[in-house]
């Protein structure tokens, strides 16, 4: 999309972006690079500098572009082996290596490259400068700059030799990629203010898991882009960049209808029931009930037609299918029509940013209507910081409201009975709050739920007992001759202790 600006002579239009090879890269900077620019990907080795540079010129050679891969670290054969681990040919890439190849340690044979040791600095430019005006590219990337720092010496003459390649890139029609590894033992100040954008790329060790690879836009002249980290997967095809989730850009208009949880007295315990654009929280001890009464809500949007989905951080599949078939809800035969989707969550091998965008193309892609994550526990794990885990349900619960989707958080507590301890404060987010609890009577253990928070609505302020059976859940009369339940240790003040049901 053309943006078109008022200056003090006229109307300028904004030219058209450069693609940089990867969609998420693009999103990130709102449609890609300014065309005939500089720009600067810096990261130490293994963070993903050399793939996604080949994605930005294999995107290039897709669109019939010339494109340029100069190489200063890497032989012509080890760029092919990257290319191919992820499905690529080279085939329209030029690639000029200054470096030799594994023949040339032979003394026998004729040397036909040159190592960077062994030239002059500007010798290894002017060779770079007469590869260019001979293949004349659109797109060049220049890996790494770090040959360059060496042979240079100073900080002076290398700054210097990168301004020559600034100045010399700047007459031709061609957008430029110079790669950085970091070698340096301090941050170079002098490239970023060279360049006309720079996009850092991280690689973070956790004390258990996989890896966690994230980048960050550092400065682009004259662009608006989404600032912050940006959680990202090296794959077989590339980078896999997941933009971080800001819930403004995201508004969509919906209907607040009520959306029935498929049970009648659950429905009318939170008057009426819980409403489109909105999000519950369902706390309570393990195994006390929390996911079952989540997938009932699963259960009731495929029977109306609409697609549910059920992520999974803590119970396989299989235990959440035979717990389903325990309580009489057909949750297989919606899982293999394809109304509810189940997936399941390793918080040790996912980042939040690419659950995130899990969650968005579930709605924007599969239409969900309801969205249950089973649960917060599992979620704290793949964020160990308490205080990002709350900005980030924060924008992703926004997000998920202005969609018109019903979510459902599920939070267990620490303890069975007596005094809980939650783990993490997030009901001041959540616009109804269900609190299952354990409570013991008469030598049985009882369970007992209320609404103790709904924003939207009227609800119930009584403490019903419900039981799970082989025909669902089912809620009883308030237990209006008990107190102290949800202390666990509650007083019968009544005559008879109601029974328990048989079929239980």
């Amino acid at each position: 999309m053309t943006n078109e600006y008022i200056d003090g002579v006229g109307v300028f239009e904004d030219p058209p972006r450069v693609s940089t090879g990867s969609d998420g890269l693009d999103d990130i900077l709102g449609g890609g690079f300014d065309a005939n620019r500089m720009y600067l990907y810096e990261g130490r080795p293994g963070t993903g500098k050399t793939t996604i540079a080949l994605q930005f010129l294999l995107r290039g050679a897709r669109d019939g572009e010339r494109v340029l891969y100069i190489s200063l670290s890497e032989t012509k054969r080890e760029l092919s082996l990257v290319a191919k681990r992820h499905g690529w040919s080279l085939e329209g890439v030029d690639i000029f290596e200054l470096v030799p190849p594994e023949t040339t340690l032979d003394p026998e044979r004729e040397l036909t490259v040159f190592h960077p040791a062994e030239m002059e600095l500007g010798e290894t430019t002017g060779l770079v400068f007469k590869e260019v005006q001979r293949t004349n590219p659109t797109r060049v990337v220049v890996d790494s700059l770090s040959e360059l720092r060496l042979l240079a010496q100073n900080p002076l003459r290398y700054r210097r030799q990168v301004l020559a390649l600034k100045h010399f890139f700047t007459n031709r029609n061609c957008t430029v990629v110079l790669l950085d590894d970091l070698s340096s033992s301090q941050e170079d100040l002098q490239l970023h203010s060279i360049a006309h954008g720079v996009v850092m790329l991280e690689q973070l060790a956790i004390d258990y898991g996989a890896e966690r690879r994230r980048l960050r836009v550092i400065k682009m002249r004259g662009m608006r882009f989404r600032g912050g980290f940006h959680d990202f997967t090296i794959e077989e095809g590339g980078l896999k960049i997941f933009p971080r989730l800001i819930a403004a850009e995201h508004h969509k208009p919906f209907a607040g209808e009520i959306t029935p949880s498929g049970n009648a007295e659950l429905d009318q315990l939170l008057g009426g029931g819980l409403e489109r654009g909105t999000n519950a929280l369902f706390i309570g001890a393990a195994g006390v009930g929390k996911s079952s009464v989540a997938l009932t809500y699963a259960i009731a949007a495929a029977e109306r037609g609409e697609h549910a989905v059920f992520f999974a951080f803590d119970e396989g599949r299989g235990t959440i299918e035979a717990r389903a078939r325990t309580l009489g809800l057909p949750l297989a035969k919606y899982v293999e029509s394809g109304l509810v989707r189940f997936q399941q969550i390793d918080p040790a091998e996912l980042s939040p940013g690419e659950f995130a965008a899990n969650v968005r193309n579930s709605v924007e892609v599969d239409n969900a209507r309801v969205v249950i994550i089973d649960s917060l526990n599992g979620y704290l794990n793949a964020m160990p910081d308490e205080r990002f885990l709350i900005l980030q349900m924060h924008e992703l619960l926004t997000y998920l409201g202005q969609q018109g989707v019903l979510t459902i958080l599920v939070l267990a507590q620490h303890g069975l009975v007596g005094p809980m301890d939650t783990p993490l404060d997030i009901s001041y987010l959540s616009d109804a709050v269900l609190m299952l609890r354990y409570f013991e009577l008469a030598g049985t253990v009882r369970r007992a739920l209320s609404v103790v928070k709904k924003r939207s609505g009227n609800h119930e302020h009584t403490i019903r007992e419900f039981r799970l059976s082989r025909t669902g859940i089912s809620l009883g009369p308030p237990l209006k001759e008990f107190s102290g339940i949800f202390s666990g240790n509650p007083r019968f003040t009544g005559t008879q202790i109601p029974d328990q049901d048989p079929a239980e």
